[in-house]
C-alpha cells in the first residue's frame, strides 16, 4: 500500500496525526486510495519526528492537504481550507489591515488584529513572536503543501501562546522540473498572478513561488496590494543528513481598514466604511523578509539531531482613527534558533521514544507613535524600544507499554523577559521590565481498542503572556501596564477515532479547559479603534468536536465537521466594577457546522460545494448584543491536469457566498459605540487558469 507519511515540526509533543481529516479533500490526499480503491490506507504520522499510527497518539489534530489548500481556491486567506477543521473558528478574511482572526477552542478569539494565543509555524520557523503575537500576511498559500492544526493547549513543547498550533509546510519540488503560471481574477477588483518553479538538480531540491495580488474589496476603503516571494531549498548532504534554506519576502504597501460599524449601518449600507476611518485614512503597510536555516542528521539506528536558525525583519506602519498617538510605526528584528535530539530504543524492554530540546528567541521593536492629523503624520507622542527575550527547554517521552497501550509525558520550562526603554521623556520616564516564567506539563495515554478504533486521553497546559501591544498603558503614557498578568489554561480531553468498513473515517473529541486570568480587550472613548487589556478572574470552556469523512464511491467524497462550544466566565469583575460572571465569552459561537461534497471524474473534472453554518454569538462581555447566525455556501469547479504533451492546463472557477447571505465577516469584540460589525461581501465569483510546463 502507498503509505503517506506526514512530517511535522520537530519537537511537537502530543502531535497526532495528520488526519482525521476535517476537510473533504484531506481524504483525497492524506488517505489516498492506492492498489485497492475500495480501501483507505492506514494513516502514518510523524509525531515528535518519529513515524507513528494515528491510533497511538493522545491528541486532536487535523491535517489539510495541498489539494484542498490550492485546487480551485481563490487563495486570499487560510480560512478557505481551514474552515473544515472542528474546534477552529475564523473571521476577517476581507480586512487585510486586521489580518485573519483565528480561534482554537477560544484561544485567539480576543484578537481584533493579528493572531493571538495560537502558535504559527511555517517551515520550522515561528511566525509567532516571543511575546505571543503572530501574523498570516506573510504566508504564501500558493506554495503550501500541508497544514496541520493541533486543537488544544500545547505549551509543553511550544511554550508561550500555544492554545493551539498551526504548522504549515511548503511544497518540495517534484522529481520532474516544472514552470507554472497561475492567473486569476474576480469581482471587487480581485487580481492574482502567480509564477512557480520547482524540481531537482542533483542533490538539491527546490521550489520557488512568486505571487502578486490586488483586491479593491467589497467595502469602501478596503483596498489591498500584496506581493509574496517564497522559496525552499533542501540539499541532501548524504543519506543520513540534509541542509535546508527557506527564503520569504512580503511587500504589502496598501492594506486599508474600513473599520467596524454599528448594526444599523451594517444593515442599511454594508459597503460603506466608518466615517472616522475615512477621515483618518486608516490602514497599514508592511515590508518583511525571513530567512531560515535547518540541519538534520541521523546517527546509527536510534539517534537524530535537528538544528534551526532564523532571521526576520519587519517594517510596519499603521494609522488608527483618532488623533493623539493614532499613527504607529515600528522596525522589528526577530531572531532565534533551536536544537533537538531524539532517541528511539527500548527502555526496560519496552519500545521507547525520547526527545529533548531548546528554543531561544529575541524580538527587538523600535516603536513610535505620532498624532494622526486626518491621515497626515503629526507630532511624536511615544518613542520606545521594546525587547522581548525567551528561552524554553523541553522534554517528551513516549513508552509503548504493550501492543495496544502507550503513555506520553512531557514538560517544558519557559522564561519570557519584557524590557522597555522609554526615549520620549516629555511625559516622564516609563522605562521598565517584566519577567514571566512558567512550567508546562502534559500527560497522555492512547489505547487501541480494536484494529480499526482507538481512544485517548490527555491533560495538557498552556500559558499566554500579554503581547507588547497588549501591555500598553491605558493611561496613554509609555512603558508596560503593570496590572496585566499571563493567562493560564489546563486542558482535559478524551477522544475516539477510527474507520468503518475502510471507506469511512471518524473522530470525536470532548474537552474541558480551565482558564485563569483570561486576557480580555476593551476600548476607551478617547482612543476608539485601539485595544487595551485586562484579566478576567476565571473562565471555563467545554466542548465537543466531531469530524466524519466518507468515500462511498471512488469519485465521491463527503465530509462534515461539527463543534459545540460552551465557554463562560466563572469570575469576572472588570476595571469599572461590572460583574460579568456567568456570561458567555464573546466572539465564539455555541454551534459551528461545516459540510462538503466533492466529486472528481476520471477526465479531470472536479466540483466541490461546501456550507458553513455559524450559530449566533455575543460580541461584548456584557452579552447585551449578539451577532446573528448565518450560513455561507461556496462552490468551486474546474479541470485538473489537462495534458497536451509537456503542457498541462488547469482552468477553474468559483462562487463565494452562493446563496447571497448577509453576514459579518468580522466582529470587533467590545468595540466602543456599538461598532462591532464588518459586513462580508455578497455573492461574488472568481476564475482563472494554471498553465504548467514539465521539462
Amino acid at each position: 500500500m502507498g503509505i503517506r507519511i506526514h512530517r511535522v515540526r520537530p519537537g511537537l509533543f502530543f502531535i497526532t496525526a495528520a488526519a482525521l481529516a476535517s476537510a473533504g479533500n484531506v481524504l483525497a490526499e492524506n488517505t489516498e486510495i492506492a492498489a485497492d480503491p475500495s480501501k483507505l490506507n492506514e494513516i502514518i504520522v510523524r509525531a515528535t519526528r518519529m513515524e507513528k499510527r494515528i491510533d497511538q497518539v493522545p491528541a486532536a489534530i487535523s491535517a489539510i492537504s495541498k489539494r484542498d489548500i490550492q485546487l480551485g481556491r481563490q487563495q486570499v486567506g487560510l480560512d478557505e481550507s481551514l474552515a473544515a477543521v472542528p474546534g477552529l473558528f475564523m473571521q476577517d478574511r476581507y480586512n487585510f489591515a486586521q489580518d485573519l482572526r483565528i480561534a482554537i477552542r477560544g484561544f485567539g478569539a480576543r484578537s481584533n488584529f493579528g493572531i493571538r494565543g495560537v502558535k504559527i509555524i511555517v517551515d520550522g520557523i515561528p511566525e509567532s513572536l516571543p511575546d505571543g503575537q503572530g501574523q498570516s500576511d506573510g504566508i504564501d498559500i500558493g506554495s503550501v503543501e500541508q497544514i496541520e492544526v493541533i486543537r488544544g493547549p500545547s505549551s509543553s513543547l511550544y511554550g508561550n501562546a500555544s492554545g493551539g498550533v498551526i504548522n504549515i509546510t511548503s511544497e518540495r519540488g517534484p522529481v520532474e522540473p516544472f514552470l507554472e503560471a497561475r492567473l486569476s481574477s474576480g469581482e471587487y477588483g480581485f487580481e492574482n498572478v502567480q509564477i512557480k518553479a520547482g524540481g531537482n538538480a542533483g542533490r538539491l531540491n527546490y521550489l520557488v513561488n512568486l505571487s502578486d495580488m490586488k483586491f479593491d474589496g467589497y467595502r469602501e476603503h478596503s483596498e489591498t496590494e500584496n506581493t509574496l516571494l517564497n522559496a525552499r531549498f533542501v540539499f541532501a548532504i548524504d543519506d543520513k543528513s540534509e541542509f535546508g534554506v527557506v527564503l520569504n519576502a512580503t511587500d504589502q504597501p496598501i492594506a486599508n481598514d474600513p473599520g467596524g460599524i454599528d448594526l444599523a449601518q451594517s444593515e442599511s449600507a454594508p459597503t460603506t466604511a466608518r466615517q472616522r476611518n475615512l477621515d483618518f485614512n486608516t490602514g497599514e503597510s508592511l515590508d518583511q523578509q525571513r530567512v531560515g536555516l535547518s540541519y538534520k542528521r541521523s546517527f546509527g539506528e536510534h539517534h537524530e539531531i535537528r538544528l534551526r536558525n532564523y532571521y526576520v525583519r519587519r517594517d510596519f506602519a499603521n494609522r488608527l482613527p483618532f488623533t493623539g498617538g493614532g499613527a504607529v510605526a515600528f522596525d522589528r528584528s526577530f531572531v532565534g534558533g533551536g536544537a533537538s535530539y531524539s532517541y528511539d530504543a527500548e527502555l526496560w524492554g519496552k519500545p521507547n521514544r525520547l526527545i529533548i530540546g531548546t528554543d531561544i528567541d529575541r524580538q527587538d521593536d523600535d516603536r513610535q507613535r505620532f498624532d494622526n492629523n486626518s491621515g497626515v503624520l503629526g507630532a511624536a507622542t511615544l518613542d520606545q524600544n521594546e525587547l522581548v527575550k525567551s528561552i524554553g527547554i523541553f522534554a517528551q517521552n513516549e513508552i509503548t507499554l504493550n501492543d495496544r497501550l502507550a503513555l506520553t509525558v512531557g514538560v517544558r520550562y519557559d522564561e519570557v523577559e519584557f524590557e522597555v526603554e522609554d526615549r520620549f521623556l516629555a511625559d516622564g520616564n516609563d522605562s521598565g521590565n517584566r519577567s514571566l516564567s512558567e512550567v508546562s506539563p502534559m500527560i497522555g495515554i492512547s489505547y487501541s481498542a480494536f484494529d480499526s478504533a482507538s481512544v485517548y486521553g490527555t491533560i495538557s497546559t498552556a500559558f499566554e503572556t500579554p503581547t507588547t501591544t497588549e501591555l500598553a498603558n491605558p493611561s496613554g503614557t509609555g512603558g508596560f501596564n503593570p496590572t496585566v498578568d499571563p493567562q493560564l489554561a489546563t486542558n482535559y480531553e478524551v477522544g475516539v477515532r477510527g474507520t468503518i468498513a475502510e471507506r469511512h473515517r471518524y473522530e470525536v473529541s470532548l474537552f474541558t479547559i480551565d482558564v485563569e486570568d483570561e486576557l480580555i480587550p476593551f476600548e476607551l472613548a478617547s482612543q476608539p479603534g485601539r485595544d487595551f487589556f485586562s484579566n478576567a478572574g476565571k473562565s471555563k470552556r467545554e466542548g465537543v468536536e466531531v469530524s466524519f469523512i466518507s468515500q462511498p464511491l471512488d469519485s465521491l467524497r463527503f465530509s462534515i465537521a461539527y463543534t459545540y462550544s460552551n465557554f463562560e466566565f466563572d469570575q469576572f469583575l472588570d476595571d469599572n466594577g461590572n460583574d460579568f460572571s456567568g456570561n458567555a465569552l464573546p466572539g465564539i459561537p455555541d454551534n459551528l457546522f461545516r459540510a462538503e461534497i466533492a466529486y472528481t471524474h476520471t477526465s479531470g473534472f472536479y466540483s466541490t460545494i461546501d456550507v458553513l453554518s455559524v450559530g449566533d454569538f455575543f460580541v461584548n462581555n456584557a452579552n447585551s448584543t449578539f451577532n446573528e447566525s448565518y450560513q455561507v455556501v461556496n462552490l468551486r469547479a474546474g479541470l485538473d491536469d489537462l495534458k497536451f504533451g509537456q503542457w498541462v492546463l488547469s482552468p477553474f472557477v468559483g462562487i463565494n457566498n452562493l446563496a447571497d447571505e448577509a453576514y459579518s465577516a468580522n466582529i470587533r469584540i467590545n468595540a466602543f459605540g456599538g461598532r462591532y460589525f464588518e459586513p462580508a461581501p455578497d455573492r461574488h465569483w472568481y476564475g482563472g487558469v494554471a498553465i504548467r510546463y514539465n521539462f
